[in-house]
């Protein structure tokens, strides 16, 4: 009798996260496209400086038919001083099919403060932000036009106007706040032997990674890479990270973080977190989970594993005040965000453009135009680092790939940033030439088709137009007062 009852507890707490039923259903892989790893955006600046970051995250806005990418710190890992910046890009899109072609930057926007460049430099000053800024997460406020976009470093959410300057930051909440023994400190680890290290908030390089917004702009949901310091996590060998994360719900209108939600990976191994969420209503998301696997300019080749889910936060409790465990089941009272079958295995589909091998970086997700047939199309899209890694000194190198080797990066040639000789094997540190069949590495873009029950398509409702009409006409008239 006691095993039966624990059995039916046991149950009872797995069926607790489990999704009653899936928004999304018949997802197929349509075609992709990988982008050249020189591309370059439309800012001015050396060829360096202006290589597209490609897609630390995708926006499609269905407003005005755009698509936006989203370029994160800049290649060096936070050494190297980098202006931030988001690029618009159209996109061939089949109204039948779904199959996508011809990607061009049309435009690049750097984000400024008062003027000054938003810079990918980790903080100049540990205890102080300034103007370093991480972008991961990026939407935009169907009813305003402005970009809402996640940093990590903070963790923090902006909002810009579409010149990309800062108009507000929203308010961190104290839990995320990465703190020591000291203080607040932005640049300290968590890992044992890390001095100073970490004892709270979110972890170094793992802050705000995925960002959605409710159809209604109302609300925006921002959501950790990983947990937090104290959710779980054992600092020793390096860091054990918590099986489960958090999703923050912030009130667009105050600025103000008003719950935290418990999502639960698959598992905390090789590195895997939350690298984006899209908003499927004011309840329901599509979010991407992957490793650390595949190609790319430091990774492991083998076992990538990128899978996109869907989470409800319909019953998830709000976990605001206590700390998530490990592993397991939450503490008594508390429910996790319902979390969906796998819908998209980013993996099972691959491009001869990387010798048919699993990019690494998986980020971007986005919905974007439905089709003729009913159908949505789905836009997966990688994050590159800029084919830049650095060694022990942080110096950094241009990392160039051959994509027919059984693993690209273990054969890779570096070379100096921004040049092709002076050049070395990244296997045996030899000095080598670079030859014509190695590249840098390429962005992908992967397109999908799914039906979508219930979508919500983040568009101004009419009420907002009459009222966003009814101002622009105030201000017609005294503009007409003011010149009479």
């Amino acid at each position: 009798m006691l095993f039966r009852t624990a059995l039916i507890a046991l149950t009872a707490v797995a069926s607790a996260s489990a999704m009653a039923a899936n928004s999304v259903s018949n997802a197929s892989f349509v075609n992709g496209i990988a982008l050249p790893g020189s591309l370059l955006d439309l800012s001015t600046g050396s060829d360096f400086d202006r290589r597209v970051g490609f897609f630390s995250d995708i926006y499609y806005d269905r407003a005005r038919n755009e698509w936006w990418g989203l370029s994160d710190r800049g290649p060096g890992g936070g050494v190297l001083p980098y202006d931030t910046r988001v690029q618009r890009f159209t996109l061939n899109v089949n109204p039948v099919t779904g199959a996508i072609s011809n990607f061009q930057i049309v435009q690049t926007v750097k984000f400024t403060d008062a003027g000054a460049a938003l810079n990918g430099q980790a903080p100049a000053l540990a205890s102080v932000l300034g103007k370093s800024f991480d972008p991961e997460g990026l939407v935009i406020n169907p009813v305003t036009g402005n970009l809402l976009v996640s940093d990590e470093y903070g963790p923090s959410v902006y909002e810009f106007n579409r010149n990309g300057e800062l108009l507000r930051k929203f308010t961190t909440p104290a839990n995320l706040v990465p703190r020591t023994a000291s203080g607040t400190d932005y640049n300290a680890l968590a890992p044992a032997g890390s001095s100073p290290q970490l004892i709270a908030g979110r972890e170094g390089n793992r802050g705000l990674e995925a960002l959605a917004i409710t159809p209604d702009g109302r609300y925006a949901f921002a959501v950790l890479q990983n947990g937090l310091v104290t959710d779980g996590y054992n600092p020793a060998s390096g860091g054990t990270r918590s099986q489960y994360t958090r999703i923050v719900k912030y009130d667009i209108q105050t600025g103000e973080a008003v719950g935290q939600y418990a999502y639960q990976l698959a598992s905390s191994s090789q590195g895997r977190g939350i690298s984006a969420l899209v908003a499927i209503d004011a309840n329901r998301f599509l979010i991407l989970e992957r490793n650390n696997r595949g190609v790319g300019v430091g990774a492991t080749l083998n076992t990538a594993d990128k899978n996109v889910f869907e989470v409800d936060l319909t019953n998830a409790s709000d976990v605001t005040g206590i700390n998530l465990p490990a592993s397991g089941a939450l503490p008594s009272g508390f429910t996790a965000a319902a979390k969906s079958g796998k819908i998209i295995d980013l993996d099972a589909d691959t491009l001869a453009a990387l010798g048919n091998k699993s990019p690494e970086k998986w980020e971007g997700l986005a919905i974007g135009p439905q089709l003729a047939n009913g159908k949505y199309l789905i836009l997966a899209g990688t994050d590159n680092d800029y084919s830049v890694t650095q060694n022990g000194s942080n110096t950094q190198f241009d990392v160039y790939l051959r994509m027919t080797d059984a693993d690209p990066f273990a054969s890779s040639i570096q070379c100096p940033v921004g040049q092709t000789t002076g050049c070395f094997s990244t296997a045996t540190s030899a000095s080598i030439a670079l030859s014509s069949d190695y590249q840098l590495l390429p962005g992908v873009l992967h397109a999908y088709t799914a039906d979508i029950s219930g979508y919500i398509a983040p568009v101004p409702e009419p009420e907002t137009y009459a009222m966003l009409l009814a101002g622009l006409g105030v201000m017609a008239m005294a503009r007409r007062r003011c010149q009479g």
